[in-house]
């Protein structure tokens, strides 16, 4: 089952990031990371192409109450979202009797590779797991997209399947999906 999420008020700090709920002043932040050829396209959306288009998504993620920015510590601006999404129940029946969601994200370019995403995985899971007693958490990533399996790889996820998944681009495009379950999560942390 898909369990109710509200961000309002929740801020996740790590040691170089926090986890907030976006703000109306976030908008050129966002608009310089998402505007950015090959950012969005590893998610399943194209680049904005003008700060108004920044402002809609951005209009809906302050409404929704269930996307994260993700703002780095050290100068204090957001380099990338973390969703907690609706995940495909009717493709998973094997959990329809757990409480789950699935988590989305996407980065800037100039912090790939600098291990930031799964620190902010990490904060987004412990939050579910621990605050909002999730059982279970999916996450996707396409095949072409090596950074976000990698990403799921190192938290712990494991494979249960795959699924054709609509992207904003208009097109219909394999993804692989992963989960993880609260005791996975808690044992390897506990390790």
């Amino acid at each position: 089952m898909i369990i109710p999420i509200d961000i309002t008020g929740v801020e996740l700090r790590t040691e170089r990031l926090i986890l907030r709920p976006w703000r109306e002043s976030d908008l050129e932040d966002f608009f310089k990371y998402a505007s950015v050829d090959g950012v969005g396209q590893m998610a399943g959306w194209t680049p904005h192409e003008s700060i108004e288009k920044s402002k809609e998504i951005l209009d809906m993620f302050i409404a929704g109450k269930k996307t994260f920015a993700i703002e780095y510590a050290e100068n204090g601006k957001v380099i990338g979202s973390l969703g907690i999404e609706k995940y495909k129940e009717a493709e998973f029946p094997e959990y329809a009797e757990l409480r789950c969601r699935e988590l989305g994200f996407v980065l800037a370019k100039p912090y790939w590779g600098m291990g930031l995403m799964p620190e902010a995985v990490d904060a987004a899971l412990e939050w579910l797991f621990t605050e909002l007693d999730a059982d279970a958490v999916f996450c996707g990533h396409f095949p072409h997209n090596a950074q976000s399996a990698r990403v799921q790889e190192k938290i712990g996820f494991r494979k249960v399947g795959e699924t054709m998944h609509e992207t904003r681009m208009g097109t219909l495009e394999r993804a692989i999906v992963n989960v993880i379950t609260r005791e996975e999560y808690l044992n390897a942390n506990r390790a």
